[in-house]
């Protein structure tokens, strides 16, 4: 019985945002084109899989995704890091960083495509350039709530500054760098979607809603948005679920 409430109780805010939707479609009077049946979008999800063009836009997205995110995620931890260990480069990139923050992504798409003309290139970069300031301020956070007292009692018992790095700032850092790369990815996915829109990609997922948009097929849209929550709870669940089951959760630190 446990178990059946456990699937039960997170699936309920699904079930009845797809109840609304069917009712909705069935009985409020739209054209199907515009709002389509839960069953049109089925049956279009499975063409489009087995057809393959889901695979290879989905596949074409991803690698932008994980090439920008790769920069943005060593980039983020690494001026974190510094930000949070030298007071001086905290005092110096700290106004930018937080100047920066929190203009929308999508702003700079402009001058990217001034910059770097259109295709595979810019959008990396700005992908990169998007999601690497989550993971900066998540990082620095990090590194600066370590407890002192930590660092202290190290330094007393003869530790290096590179074991105390590795063995007391990074671990007690982890959690927050962690959620900065949750934000940093999710930020990702945003500016992705709307990136492959913009910047004439030949292939993505971003380019099949925006294609299906001007053909006005709704169940293609509807599709695409489906696989992009899949493959977001996909990476969730197998990278960062997994990541911190045997760090931070093994070493008591956060609760599974």
């Amino acid at each position: 019985m446990r178990r059946v409430l456990d699937f039960l109780l997170p699936a309920l805010p699904f079930i009845a945002i797809l109840g609304a939707w069917q009712w909705l479609a069935l009985n409020g009077g739209f054209p199907p084109k515009l709002v389509p049946e839960l069953g049109q979008i089925a049956r279009t999800f499975v063409r489009l899989a087995v057809e393959g063009t889901m695979w290879q836009a989905a596949s074409a997205t991803l690698l932008r995704l994980m090439a920008g995110f790769l920069i943005a995620g060593c980039l983020g931890v690494l001026i974190g890091i510094l930000m949070g260990r030298h007071k001086s480069v905290e005092d110096f990139l700290l106004p930018l960083v937080s100047f920066v923050y929190p203009i929308p992504g999508i702003a700079y798409a402009p001058l990217f495509v001034l910059w770097f003309g259109l295709g595979d290139l810019p959008a990396i970069l700005l992908i990169a350039f998007a999601s690497t300031f989550p993971v900066v301020m998540n990082t620095w956070k990090g590194v600066k709530a370590v407890k002192p007292v930590w660092i202290r009692s190290a330094t007393v018992m003869g530790a290096r500054d590179r074991d105390i790095f590795w063995r007391i700032v990074l671990p007690g850092a982890l959690p927050f760098v962690l959620t900065g790369l949750r934000l940093g990815l999710a930020a990702a996915w945003r500016i992705l979607v709307a990136v492959e829109m913009l910047m004439s990609v030949k292939t993505g997922l971003g380019w099949m809603i925006f294609g299906s948009q001007t053909f006005l097929n709704t169940d293609v849209m509807l599709a695409t948005i489906v696989l992009i929550g899949l493959i977001g709870v996909g990476l969730e669940k197998q990278v960062f679920e997994r990541i911190e089951r045997r760090t931070v959760v093994r070493w008591g630190m956060v609760k599974a």
